[in-house]
């Protein structure tokens, strides 16, 4: 695997807001199997830390990374093998998601609704939407997503698909689409009535279609690169083979939402050990020892020590939380029931609730430790908190420990949903 990520790429690269028509791409590679799924993931978050503080400092979309990042043929590991993908098990996908975000948070986000979007063909979609989706995706192409909606607390006024005897056209306006600036096709949640009632579906938009105006207006103080704006939909064409059953695929139980959340937690995990290892290596080469510990180094203050021991072993503890859950993902993919999904659900909050905690903690005592001098902008080092802060606001913290109080006290089934 080549990854070009010298400075000319990137410059020429870097237009921002660049459809990805427009660029040049090649058949990605093919992953085997698990073992060189992790293997390629790790070579590739060596080249991304590289230059992922200056990304952050200047918003600079990382148009070269996510080339190298699809040519790797990690975007394809979740496509099943029967349809010529690896088949990845989830725990891999979540180590694979938290090794790429420890180097870039914003590059480990940007991929999360691509494979949303892969569970949600693989639990609703037909054979043939299946093998047309697959294939795209093993050819390269991208998936984003436009699913939050604008605020509209009015149902009948979010994104809607018409279904008429001239065609099927979506209009409305959704935010936080991560990836859609990048993407080939975006994932969009649509309305539409049926029988006299709204369900919805996922429709899969093609990013260069009439109509489709993906705006770059995410100005958050984290993630700033990872393409999360806003997208309108001015009476957009879409197929209907293009459109998958969405509120169906919750109505019985699947790992939709299990899968969405152990990303989601891998993300986390990820920022935390980018933290951790970045607050060894300033202590270890730049910070100095307060004056009350008598020692020459800043890595022999005693109470650094324990600090860094504290932060080493609930680290630890949310790397095996999140192994544990891609176990029950797994399980509950393989014969999905009530009780196997509620489990698999459950598993995924709790390392959801530690990685939260741990990723803005870590973030947080890398400046206690590390002391002032660490705070220089130049070194980028409050990319980590202020990424661990943006993502962990995804839902809230407290509700995963209520999931997960409930079920043990109450034996209550969490609720089947993206956010659970």
């Amino acid at each position: 695997m080549t990854i070009d990520l010298s400075e000319e790429t990137r410059d020429s690269a870097v237009t921002r807001g660049a459809p990805p028509e427009s660029r040049a791409s090649r058949t990605p590679d093919r992953i085997l199997d698990d073992a060189h799924a992790l293997r390629v993931a790790r070579r590739l978050a060596e080249a991304f830390a590289a230059d992922a503080a200056a990304r952050d400092r200047e918003r600079r979309l990382p148009w070269a990374e996510l080339d190298a990042f699809v040519s790797s043929g990690l975007w394809a590991i979740t496509v099943p093998r029967e349809f010529g993908g690896a088949g990845v098990s989830s725990g891999t996908l979540a180590e694979v998601t938290a090794t790429v975000s420890a180097a870039d948070g914003s590059l480990g986000q940007i991929p999360q609704n691509h494979f949303y979007a892969l569970e949600v063909l693989r639990v609703g979609g037909n054979e043939a939407q299946q093998r047309f989706f697959y294939d795209r995706v093993l050819a390269g192409e991208r998936f984003g997503n436009a699913l939050a909606e604008t605020g509209h607390k009015d149902f009948r006024r979010r994104t809607r698909l018409t279904r008429t005897a001239a065609g099927w056209h979506i209009d409305g306006r959704k935010f936080y689409c991560t990836g859609a600036l990048y993407a080939h096709w975006i994932p969009t949640l649509v309305i539409t009535e049926e029988r006299g009632h709204d369900l919805t579906y996922l429709a899969f938009v093609p990013r260069d279609a009439q109509g489709v105006d993906v705006i770059d207006d995410w100005d958050g103080f984290g993630q700033r690169v990872t393409g999360s704006g806003s997208v309108r939909f001015s009476h957009v064409h879409v197929e209907p083979e293009w459109v998958v059953p969405f509120q169906a695929s919750f109505e019985r139980p699947t790992t939709i939402g299990p899968l969405a959340q152990i990303m989601h937690a891998a993300i986390d995990l990820g920022q935390a050990r980018g933290a951790f290892h970045a607050a060894l290596d300033f202590v270890r080469e730049h910070a100095r020892p307060w004056i009350d510990a008598r020692v020459d180094r800043a890595a022999d203050d005693p109470l650094t020590i324990t600090q860094f021991g504290d932060l080493a072993v609930r680290l630890r503890a949310a790397e095996a939380l999140l192994r544990r859950a891609g176990r029950f993902v797994d399980a509950a993919q393989a014969e999905p029931t009530e009780r196997s999904v509620a489990q698999a659900s459950v598993a995924v909050a709790q390392a959801r609730a530690l990685s939260t905690t741990i990723s803005l903690d870590a973030g947080s005592r890398l400046f206690e430790l590390a002391g002032t001098s660490a705070t220089l902008d130049g070194l980028g080092l409050d990319r980590f908190w202020r990424n661990a802060r943006t993502h962990t606001l995804h839902d809230p913290v407290r509700w995963k420990y209520h999931a997960v109080g409930n079920f043990y006290l109450n034996d209550k089934l969490p609720p089947r949903h993206g956010a659970l």
